[in-house]
């Protein structure tokens, strides 16, 4: 199983189409930290439709404590990497870590995952970011593909 991990989400239709996404693909959703919104969010439901029981969410209140439960599992850091996240070889059990919509990850976590941190190459230049859910959705898809040789 993948995990897919969002440092405290701003949005929350961009949170409920993560959480679709990992419906969908049978990913773990990691909530970290500080949320901007409430879980029962009316706008965090509507996105996220009907599918919450299909979501397996683990809410963490510290990264912290997000390190102890993943333990054992690799951490990729998807944000402003090293590699594209093309070059990466993912295994199962890997989580994918994705930063607030507004400020990415503290500077202490991307330090400390530096080895293991990815990008999404944008080769326009035109934007500074992708949404949220589409990056997650570009990174999960292509670690579930090398998993199952899609």
């Amino acid at each position: 199983m993948l995990h897919v991990a969002l440092w405290e989400p701003e949005i929350p239709p961009n949170t409920g189409n993560v959480a679709r996404l990992c419906a969908a693909t049978g990913a773990r959703l990691h909530l970290i930290g500080r949320l901007g919104f409430r879980l029962d969010d009316r706008s965090l439901k509507r996105a996220g439709i009907d599918y919450w029981d299909a979501v397996d969410v683990v809410r963490h209140i510290t990264f912290e404590e997000f390190e102890q439960v993943i333990a054992g599992s690799r951490i990729w850091c998807v944000e402003t990497g090293n590699q594209p996240y093309t070059r990466a070889k993912f295994s199962d059990g890997d989580c994918l870590l994705f930063g607030a919509e507004s400020k990415g990850l503290p500077v202490t976590v991307r330090e400390k995952y530096a080895d293991n941190s990815l990008s999404i190459p944008m080769p326009a230049n035109a934007v500074r970011s992708l949404n949220l859910a589409t990056s997650v959705g570009i990174v999960l898809y292509e670690a579930l593909r090398q998993l199952h040789d899609w």
